[in-house]
This record gives structure tokens, C-alpha cells and sequence, in this order.
């Protein structure tokens, strides 16, 4: 009696140890698929998108926004593939995308120019398919609360401008740095099929399209949603800042 119990509970605990590791294998499987293909989460580790983004924002990012794909399909082939047919990122889009020169990391900038596109900067503003892309100089008391907010060294009050750019349907704020010269003339250059041109939005702090080239599309990622947390601890130089009122910002 006892020895029979004994084969029953061994064999119980078995059971149950099989059980929940299918199961938490499972989890883990039903995660990670989500994460290749519906929704994943990115840390902005440099400042080429202030102020759209800062550095230590943790963003939310949409894998579903141009397309579905088969989940895990761009580990066994050099681009995903798709069950739905894919849409093209629009101008002003914010993506994520693999770096065409370095693909062990990730970049994120806006999209400012698409196939068949002619892109150009004149005197630090943007033309696509020479038309002027509309700015609007942000007053000064509103630049000095954001670049209080920022509370970065590198962009004092008095050396940076921020403007309202229209693009398309779209209006975001860019960064101007008065005495730089990196976003001041470039182009004009015809995007390539299956390509995109990109800025970021921080225009004279950015390694973009304007020095590397085209984002072949199918290094793109997928679409910047939104902020769930902005953190950043830098050991090296003793800095810290947690933003709480960033959290649940909206990416435009």
C-alpha cells in the first residue's frame, strides 16, 4: 500500500511538473509570437528625435501597422514575410528599422520621403518633390518650458529653435540648432523603389538618410505608437531623470 502510493505521488508530481512547463512554454511561445509580429517594446537610446523623443523614453512599437507577417519569419530568411499584404509607411510616419549599415542594431527616425520622392533641404527646411514643407516658429516662452523640460546641457535655451513642420496630414516639432550646419542644404536626391528617406526630428543632431543612404523596406520595423515609461541612468556620467508626465505620450 504505501510503496504503490508512493509510485502514485511520484507519479503525480510528474505529471504536474510536465504540465507547467507546457504551460509556461506555451506563454512564453504565445509572447514572443506577439512580440515578433503584433507589438514590442524599444528603448530611444540617443537624442536624434528630441523633441519627439528623448533619450531613455521606453516606447511601444506597432510590428502589425504595414503588414501582418508570419511570426519569426525574418529570423530564417533576410526579410519577413507577410500573410496580409503590406502597406508602405506614409510620410511623417516614426519607424523602427534595422540599420542598413550596422544590422546588429536598431534606429528610429520619421519617415520624410518615399518612393519616386525627390527629397531636399534649402537653408535648413525640408522640400519633397520641390514643394516647401510649411514651418511655424514656436514661440519663445513654449520652446524654453520644453527645452527646460529636456534639461539637457547639449541644447541650452538661445541656441536651439523649435518649429511646427506640416507634413502631409501631419504636424510635428523639429529642432533647430542656429549655429549648425548639418541640416542646412542637402540634395536633391529621388528615392529609389522600395526605399524610404528619413530625418530625425533633432535635424542638425541626427545620422539620417542625409549621410547613409535609403531604408530598404524590408528593414522596416514598424510604427512608433506611444510612451509607457521614460527612465534614463547613466552611471558613467552620474545622471539620472524619470519623467512620469511622458508616460502615455502619443508618437506624431
Amino acid at each position: 500500500m504505501s510503496d504503490s502510493n508512493s509510485v502514485k505521488s511520484a507519479k503525480t508530481r510528474k505529471e504536474w511538473i510536465i504540465e507547467n512547463v507546457i504551460s509556461l512554454g506555451s506563454a512564453l511561445l504565445i509572447v514572443f509570437m506577439i512580440r515578433s509580429s503584433v507589438i514590442e517594446a524599444f528603448k530611444i537610446p540617443s537624442g536624434s528625435m528630441i523633441p519627439t523623443l528623448y533619450i531613455g523614453d521606453h516606447i511601444f512599437v506597432n510590428k502589425f501597422a504595414y503588414g501582418l507577417k508570419i511570426p519569426f519569419s525574418d529570423l530564417v530568411t533576410d526579410h519577413p514575410v507577410y500573410l496580409i499584404n503590406r502597406e508602405l509607411p506614409k510620410r511623417s510616419d516614426v519607424i523602427v528599422f534595422i540599420d542598413p549599415k550596422d544590422e546588429s542594431r536598431y534606429l528610429i527616425k520619421r519617415v520624410v520621403g518615399v518612393p519616386r520622392d525627390t527629397v531636399e533641404m534649402k537653408d535648413k527646411v525640408l522640400y519633397i518633390n520641390q514643394k516647401m514643407i510649411s514651418q511655424n516658429l514656436i514661440p519663445g516662452p513654449k520652446t524654453e518650458k520644453i527645452l527646460q523640460n529636456l534639461d539637457d546641457p547639449q541644447y541650452p535655451i538661445g541656441k536651439m529653435d523649435l518649429y511646427t513642420e506640416h507634413l502631409d496630414t501631419v504636424d510635428h516639432v523639429i529642432m533647430i540648432d542656429k549655429t549648425g550646419f548639418r541640416s542646412e542644404n542637402f540634395g536633391p536626391i529621388t528615392i529609389p523603389s522600395e526605399s524610404l528617406f528619413v530625418m530625425g526630428d533633432n535635424r542638425d543632431n541626427s545620422g539620417d538618410s542625409r549621410f547613409w543612404g535609403f531604408v530598404p523596406m524590408k528593414n522596416v520595423k514598424g510604427k512608433a505608437m506611444a510612451v509607457w515609461l521614460s527612465f534614463w541612468v547613466d552611471f558613467s556620467e552620474s545622471q539620472f531623470s524619470f519623467r512620469p508626465g511622458r508616460i502615455g505620450t502619443l508618437i506624431q
